[in-house]
């Protein structure tokens, strides 16, 4: 059976999609799904064959694409990409239906089939079309057009396709990592604030170290980043644009402010004033610089992070004497304590979903990741270490991004912090590789806009 190529919209300065099939149902045989919500499932083999090349330049795009997307889906701990190696043969035609037969024998459950194209402009097409192997169907496809730089958005966007097809969740591979590259002795440690795609690639620093940097969080728009920056000895919270470099003081209160974080609206900016030894809650409006107050204790109060929703805040706070979580309405009101396990509790973040709240707990010595409803129920610990602190959600709320540090002397002082990842079912830890240490990362939260 023969089928026309997808149509294809020329894209704007980066690049947008077209889906070019509906979802299909399989009446033969059951929809090829994963389920995600389960704990250590069986990876579901795929393959990624190398893209269709019009030409040489095409090419080395088909090869990297094709890789990207194998490897984004390999690291999600759901997939399992055959190797290469062994297929038997390599799509011809996107326009035609593939050689099923070739694929059974490798028990291959799904079929990536794409191809590349430059346009007589210079702008990369890449279209694809995700195959069910067994029921023999097409699932979904995509044609993308974009400037040859974008190449790696492209393989991300595909990537976030297939995931979302197959388990019925939004993807998080078109996304990007702020986080606090470390390097040097561990009393002289240099710190930068950076920036990376959620694989690694693309790696940029941010500011040049002079200056101790901490806490990087993304707006909505991902266009700033709010971080905790030391000037001449003092605490303060700026604002940091990505696109243009420039960094604007969040004004000049007295004592000490950090803990920043957006809003989810991104108009405001909540975090916490510190002095004479007490921290309280803060939230200042980015339009009026206005400041109200949230919590007025005679405790330390901080770490806030309003739920998806903004009616919300989670935060840690000494007040019942041990760190632990507490929420509040966003006016401050109906303060009420959630975590009533063992040990102390900190570093708060709801989830993007809104269903739980991630958190660090110590206890006997020991450092956890956990999350737990907002309610304070259902407790589970995912992973634990000499020191693993600071988790972040990736947007679809499935994957937790944290830092791990162990031991490196007989003193029992931290080695070298670094970045890993972590399924919502404490399976599939996995490490991301940066050019030095890293610690205090951020997911976005979305796909990139541009």
């Amino acid at each position: 059976m023969m089928m026309t190529a997808p149509p294809v919209r020329t894209l704007f300065a980066v690049l947008a999609v077209l889906l070019f099939t509906a979802p299909l149902t399989l009446p033969a045989r059951a929809e090829l799904t994963v389920d995600i919500t389960q704990g250590n499932i069986e990876p579901l083999p795929i393959a990624v064959p190398n893209f269709i090349a019009s030409d040489d330049v095409a090419r080395r795009f088909s090869i990297d694409i094709a890789q990207v997307i194998s490897d984004n889906l390999e690291r999600s701990g759901l997939f399992r990409p055959i190797d290469k190696q062994a297929f038997i043969s390599q799509p011809q035609s996107l326009g035609v239906n593939p050689r099923f037969a070739n694929w059974k024998p490798l028990n291959a459950q799904a079929l990536v089939v794409g191809e590349v194209n430059i346009e007589p402009n210079g702008a990369l097409r890449a279209s694809f079309r995700l195959w069910d192997v067994f029921a023999e169907n097409q699932m979904t496809g995509l044609s993308l057009t974009t400037t040859q730089a974008n190449w790696r958005r492209v393989a991300h966007i595909i990537s976030d396709t297939i995931y979302e097809r197959i388990t019925g969740e939004a993807g998080y591979f078109d996304t990007r990592i702020v986080y606090i590259a470390e390097n040097g002795p561990s009393d002289r440690r240099v710190k930068r604030l950076s920036i990376m795609d959620q694989d690694g690639a693309n790696h940029r620093f941010l500011t040049d170290g002079k200056t101790l940097v901490l806490t990087p969080r993304f707006s909505p728009t991902q266009q700033e980043i709010t971080y905790l920056a030391y000037f001449n000895d003092q605490p303060r919270v700026y604002l940091f644009n990505i696109d243009t470099g420039e960094q604007e003081l969040l004004g000049d209160f007295p004592g000490m402010t950090f803990a920043p974080r957006f809003s989810p609206d991104g108009d405001s900016v909540i975090m916490s004033f510190a002095e004479g030894g007490n921290s309280d809650i803060h939230v200042m409006d980015l339009r009026t610089r206005r400041v109200r107050r949230l919590t007025d204790n005679p405790a330390i109060d901080t770490g806030a992070s309003y739920a998806p929703d903004g009616r919300k805040i989670v935060f840690e706070s000494d007040r019942g004497g041990s760190q632990q979580l507490y929420v509040m309405n966003s006016d401050g009101g109906g303060q009420q304590r959630i975590s009533f396990g063992d040990g102390r509790y900190g570093t708060p973040v709801w989830s993007p979903r809104g269903d739980l709240i991630a958190f660090t707990k110590i206890f006997r010595g020991t450092f956890h990741i956990g999350v737990m409803r907002p309610d304070g129920s259902g407790e589970r610990l995912l992973t634990r270490g000499f020191l693993v602190e600071g988790p972040t959600w990736a947007p679809n709320g499935r994957v937790l991004m944290f830092f791990r540090q162990e031991k490196s002397d007989a003193r029992g002082l931290g080695g070298t912090p670094r970045l890993f990842s972590i399924d919502l079912t404490g399976f599939n830890e996995r490490e991301l590789g940066t050019p030095v240490g890293g610690s205090d990362p951020a997911w976005s939260p979305g796909p990139l806009r541009q």
